[in-house]
């Protein structure tokens, strides 16, 4: 295409140098000083001065596709002036045969489906929008062929044994895996991240998660915060709401929170469930689905129907030992009906493992195999003749015992359904040690706590405990609202002695809201100590609020003071010291209180002070949780058990609150015995073979170093940077590594997706996001980012543009022409094709004797060197060299178009090697290993095939030019 000036004639087509999406314009009257065009894109017509008009005549070329307004395109050959009015002669496109098209019949749309369209007709966007451009087109094509894509923008840690399991699930066709990690290693993370992992990749799309009711708005926080990961939480207000919307409520929402009573509450809404078509059903707290052989709960029953018509299903659960053989074998049950459908088989099978089981841990620990060891091992991996890496093995050799192991992980029973981690496994905890304070009971609390037992006579016995744990509120319900127990509570006097010993950072966690408030309230008005409360009524910003000014180490708040849901989907690991002010009366719940500050990355021990009241039914509890459990101290997977089967007699003793009587003693010395006996049967039941195939080992350990420096958090921060600017964002900078960005009056778009008018805190640096709950963690993956990116890449900003070169060593306007050009192919998300075709950015930087200089010449020092040019100057320069940069354009593009087919034999033979290679080891294990599906080897050569298919659909495009020209000064 041509642009030149030239007189007006009716019936010519111009474009507004102002306002190029208008279209193609149609001279339709002029007189001695003004001209008038339609534009038929907005139907208005526009009325110009004749001398100083912002327009530019439009003049096709040969080769050039144009449309007709009637939708056909023609391949224009030859071009007929006819007084002024131009007719362009060729090939029709859809017949085939020879055609024409008077100027006046173009489509106004399709006036500049090309970059260099655009550049001809004046269209000139800043010389470093075109280099952001390229940057961008670059850090796409780069990422997308990482395999372990959306597991390094986690606002977490990364820890190495939950990437492993991560990247080891999201990679296979639809998984159906038990995540069954012990307390505080972050079975939730481990979720969060296969879910933003598949979801990245397009591997699913709808996602339904089933939790306890309590938990409902944990996980909604959690995959927001940590996942930028958006649920909608369905209960029966929400689903009433909805009903009249869709014909099925659950279509109105591809990501879903939900309880399990709200599942299992109504069976027209289960069928509606059932029948939405999810792609990957998430159950946390799996193990509260009871299950007998002749008698499954109706809870598990209506799971089990989700999971038979689910193809992807994520079970969170206790560890297999909590559990028993029947909870076990009932939740691998859920995953593979068929191959897990009779208990005592199962039984039976697992016996044979325990050979196996001790055999590997003999290769794990370097201790000699013994004969037994050797036939258990050989009886694994009975294809082949492992002889001789048995003798070496033997002999201490160290790949033969690699070797060994990475062939039984395989074949272990299994170790493809089921990933569990424990803390003996996973080092990097911090020391956990007690502090108990004992506190003499108040008279005021005497007297309240008898009036209260004797009003409530008829109580029951755990209703007595539950309310003989808090004196505090039995003395408000006896006082009234003005009974403010905090005056005299020695645990409060005791607690702001405390934090005015020292300037760290406290987390208090209460059991109550109500308790959590007042107790704030003491801290503030008796000291004026510096606090932040958390607390279930308070909304997300509230809570993020909070937590930052907590976390805040120069202004922030000293204390943070928690209602129990404190303990759920907070990580404060920045803070050492810990306050009980109560206890839980449930050993899960004091696990996860604990487990909000020793966590994996916790870089100082832990100190636990719990301040109780003697002779009180704290006091018991203090000693049942110490004594028999050490649950203060170290984590108790035996507590819950211990905790259902002694239940009664506990409640008994709190609720007599005599801490030397003989039925409690009995009972400590029960429950210690108990716990030995079971501790010990987990440790012989260890299975470090499936240990080791949950944490990844040093596979695990190069993994997380590769994500570390992928994140390349400088890198980003200057790119991501100079895209908000371009986007028109306005940025601040608050604090070393913290910016707000907010909206301006010249954005690209009107609103910014996740900007509102007060703007956003944003950190690149993710051990500041941890520290700071109210920023958002950018990363490359963060929606933000990749909305920006979408906005430009698919605009055409940067697509022209113009930049002078200044080198004397040059003759002066010296013509060069940068291209970005695109190879690229459209598929499904789910097929993964960017693994081996991503959109490939493919540069030339062409002189005007046709020689590409940019094996010469990189990108970057290039840019370094340019000097921009207003767009007033440009538009007169490419007048000048107009025909210049159209000759180097055609040459450019038969360049192109002869890398294609190398391009896509190159990815053609790496998806080929890629999935064989999967495949083959599919195969190979489906033999030996049952846990294998049929449908996942049915898939993969499917999803081979395809992948193929759409390769061979590869085509190539320019996608942005710069013309460059030499200047000596």
């Amino acid at each position: 295409m041509t642009v030149l000036k030239d007189d007006f004639i009716v019936g010519q087509r111009w474009i507004s140098n102002a306002e190029i999406d208008l279209g193609l314009g149609t001279v339709i009257a002029k007189d001695a000083r003004t001209v008038t065009l339609l534009f038929t894109v907005i139907g208005e017509q526009r009325v110009y001065a004749m001398q100083h008009a912002p327009l530019t005549r439009v003049i096709y070329s040969e080769g050039d596709i144009i449309f007709h307004h009637d939708g056909w395109q023609l391949k224009v050959e030859q071009l007929i002036n006819n007084n002024g009015i131009i007719t362009y002669t060729g090939i029709n496109l859809t017949t085939s045969d020879s055609a024409s098209i008077i100027e006046t019949w173009l489509d106004s749309h399709k006036a500049f489906n090309k970059p260099q369209d655009r550049l001809y007709a004046g269209q000139f966007s800043k010389s470093d929008h075109f280099a952001l451009r390229f940057e961008a087109r670059s850090h796409i094509f780069q990422r997308l062929q990482k395999p372990w894509q959306g597991l390094s923008s986690i606002r977490a840690s990364l820890i190495p044994h939950q990437i492993h399991i991560a990247n080891e699930i999201s990679q296979r066709h639809a998984p159906r895996v038990l995540l069954a990690d012990e307390v505080g290693l972050g079975k939730t993370i481990e979720a969060g991240l296969i879910l933003h992992q598949m979801l990245l990749t397009g591997q699913v799309e709808r996602v339904l998660i089933v939790v306890p009711e309590s938990l409902q708005y944990q996980w909604l926080v959690e995959m927001l915060r940590r996942f930028n990961l958006k649920f909608s939480l369905f209960d029966a207000e929400r689903y009433n709401e909805t009903i009249n919307e869709a014909k099925n409520p659950f279509d109105t929402e591809q990501t879903v929170i939900c309880s399990l009573d709200f599942v299992c509450g109504d069976k027209k809404r289960f069928k509606q469930l059932t029948e939405a078509k999810w792609d990957i059903l998430v159950v946390d707290e799996a193990h509260h689905l009871e299950w007998e052989p002749d008698a499954p709960s109706y809870e598990y029953l209506c799971i089990e129907k989700l999971s038979e018509v689910v193809p992807s299903v994520l079970l969170l659960t206790a560890t297999p030992e909590q559990l028993g053989q029947a909870g076990h074998f009932a939740r691998l049950r859920l995953l593979d009906k068929h191959r897990f459908h009779d208990y005592s088989a199962f039984i039976d099978e697992q016996k044979t493992y325990q050979g196996v089981a001790d055999a590997v841990s003999s290769l794990v620990s370097d201790m000699k195999l013994t004969d037994e060891h050797q036939k258990a091992i050989a009886s694994l991996i009975p294809e082949e003749d492992i002889t001789d890496k048995l003798v070496d093995a033997s002999n201490f050799d160290t790949n033969a015992r690699a070797d060994l192991i990475e062939k039984l992980l395989d074949r272990h029973g299994t170790s493809r359904l089921l990933f569990r981690n424990t803390r003996q496994a996973i080092k990097g905890f911090p020391i956990r040690q007690l502090k108990p304070i004992e506190l003499e009971l108040p008279k005021q609390y005497q007297t309240a706590i008898k009036v209260h037992g004797a009003f409530n006579k008829n109580q029951s016995i755990k209703s007595r405990v539950q309310d003989l744990l808090y004196p505090e509120n039995i003395y408000q319900s006896v006082g009234g609202e003005d009974a403010n127990w905090w005056h005299f509570d020695p645990r409060v006097n005791w607690l702001l002695g405390h934090i005015s010993k020292t300037d760290e950072k406290m987390l208090i966690i209460c059991a109550h809201k109500t308790t959590a408030l007042q107790l704030e309230q003491a801290l503030r008005e008796r000291e004026g100590i510096r606090s932040a409360v958390f607390h279930e009524g308070l909304s997300i910003v509230e809570r993020d609020r909070a937590a930052a000014y907590f976390a805040d180490e120069e202004d922030g708040a000293q204390v943070l003071i928690c209602s129990e849901i404190g303990s759920e989907g907070r990580n404060f690991q920045f803070a050492h010291q810990m306050v009980m002010f109560d206890l839980p009366f449930n050993p899960d719940l004091l696990e996860q209180r604990i487990g909000r500050l020793d966590r994996i990355g916790q870089s100082e021990n832990i100190t636990i002070w719990v301040p109780f009241l003697a002779n009180t039914a704290q006091a018991l509890l203090v000693k049942w949780y110490n004594d028999p459990l050490d649950a203060f101290e170290q984590t108790c997977p035996t507590g819950r058990a211990i905790y259902d089967k002694y239940q009664i007699e506990l409640l008994e003793a709190l609720s007599e609150q005599k801490i030397d009587s003989d039925a409690f003693i009995s009972l400590i010395a029960a429950c210690k015995k108990e716990h030995q006996t079971l501790k010990s049967a987990l440790e012989k039941g260890r299975d470090k073979l499936l240990e080791l195939n949950s944490n990844g080992g040093n596979k695990a350990s190069k993994l997380v170093e590769e994500l570390n420096l992928d994140v390349q958090a400088a890198q980003l921060e200057a790119f991501g940077l100079q895209l908000f600017e371009l986007i028109g964002l306005q940025q601040d900078e608050r604090d070393e590594d913290l910016w707000v960005i907010s909206p301006s009056e010249h954005m690209l778009v009107p609103d910014f997706p996740g900007i509102d008018d007060d703007g956003i805190l944003v950190t690149f640096q993710r051990e500041k996001a941890l520290a700071r709950e109210d920023a958002q963690f950018l990363t490359w993956e963060h929606p933000f980012i990749r909305n920006g990116l979408d906005l430009i890449l698919e605009g055409d900003s940067g697509t022209g543009a113009m930049a002078v070169l200044v080198n004397k060593k040059l003759p002066v306007g010296t013509l060069f022409v940068e291209f970005i050009a695109i190879a690229e192919t459209q598929a499904p998300k789910s097929l993964q094709l960017t693994r081996f075709m991503p959109p490939t950015p493919v540069r030339l930087l062409i002189d005007s004797k046709g020689n590409d200089m940019s094996n010469d010449v990189s990108f970057n020092s290039l840019q370094k060197k340019l000097q921009p040019v207003n767009k007033k100057t440009a538009a007169k320069l490419i007048k000048v060299v107009g025909e210049q940069v159209r000759d180097i354009v055609k040459h450019a593009e038969s360049m192109i178009d002869l890398k294609l087919p190398n391009m896509i034999n190159e990815a053609k033979t790496h998806a080929e090697t890629a999935l064989n290679h999967e495949l083959y080891r599919l195969e190979a294990l489906s033999k030996i290993n049952k846990t294998v599906r049929e449908s996942e080897l049915v898939a993969l050569k499917e999803n081979k095939n395809l992948v193929l298919k759409y390769i061979d659909d590869t085509t190539i495009r320019i996608d942005a030019l710069r013309v460059i020209l030499v200047a000596h000064e």
